[in-house]
């Protein structure tokens, strides 16, 4: 009796733990496709990273008489200091950052006042002010440099980076518009209303109660925009007229011509310091981001 008490024990123990088994297997089977497709991802967007790196520290030599997927013969990392030293970059990031970050201040401070203006403030021509925004977003901006390179031809702009501040400016605000309205949509109105019974007047709600609320949003905001800006080209190249004023993407393209002949592994480290900063701001930001994009998905 205990022998075959045992044994049917015995059995249902390995019965249980085949079946924990076989779902297991059917498990790892169903996500196995999803796994491949994440690392297809991953080989697609990291190896471009890699394979820019070691461009950035071959010589000129390994280019032109090795294939272009090997490995350097030679790990020449005085690349970068050509690439910043004799190819001039500093003074192309500063330019960069001299025309960026003003734009940005203003993109975030006018565009902010105006999507909360739009979203909790009640008048009457709300909605046709927001579809003229909305309107802004679909003009190209091929349209407008002729015209604005004119303008500040004639107001004696040219020759400096106020051309680029203000048409960042300008372009930046419609969409910068659109997105904070939104993210604003968030803000219940009971709060706005208990500030105000408080005696807080209208700018002093918008900076210590709304604006404080959205600040993920704001960010986000202001990650996106910014890169808008920082890989501007078009612009920038329409704009600009002397190499003390070039930006970071037009003075990338100069460096085919700096050296003579194009040297490939100045530029390619230029290139990976670009990517690599705008990449590493990224990742600080990234959580904040994500918390910034779902900022706007309900209504408080």
């Amino acid at each position: 009796m205990a022998t075959a008490i045992a044994d049917r024990t015995g059995n249902t123990v390995r019965n249980t733990a085949a079946q924990k088994s076989g779902r297991g297997l059917r498990r790892m089977v169903r996500r196995l496709p999803a796994r491949l497709l994440t690392l297809v991802l991953l080989v697609v967007v990291i190896y471009p990273l890699v394979w820019l790196f070691l461009g950035s520290v071959k010589s000129q030599y390994d280019y032109l008489n090795r294939p272009t997927f090997s490995l350097p013969s030679h790990w020449m990392w005085g690349n970068y200091k050509a690439a910043w030293v004799t190819g001039e970059l500093g003074i192309y990031i500063r330019n960069s950052v001299t025309a960026v970050l003003p734009a940005l201040a203003l993109v975030i401070l006018l565009g902010g006042a105006a999507g909360f203006a739009l979203q909790l403030m009640r008048w009457r021509l709300s909605r046709p002010t927001m579809l003229l925004f909305l309107a802004g977003i679909m003009v190209p901006s091929q349209m407008i440099l002729l015209p604005l390179f004119t303008i500040y031809y004639q107001v004696g702009l040219t020759g400096s980076l106020w051309p680029l501040i203000i048409t960042y400016t300008a372009t930046g605000l419609p969409l910068t518009v659109f997105m904070m309205a939104t993210y604003f949509r968030a803000v219940p109105h009971e709060v706005i209303e208990a500030a105000a019974i408080d005696g807080a007047g209208i700018v002093r709600i918008f900076f210590t109660v709304a604006f404080p609320i959205v600040r993920n949003a704001v960010l986000t905001v202001a990650l996106v925009q910014f890169f808008f800006m920082w890989n501007d080209l078009l612009v920038a190249l329409t704009f600009t007229n002397s190499n003390n004023l070039r930006t970071v993407q037009v003075g990338l393209l100069n460096f085919t011509g700096e050296f003579g002949s194009i040297q490939y592994g100045p530029l390619f480290a230029a290139i990976c310091i670009t990517v690599g900063g705008t990449l590493a701001l990224f990742l600080a930001l990234n959580q904040r981001v994500m918390k910034g994009l779902t900022g706007g998905a309900v209504k408080g």
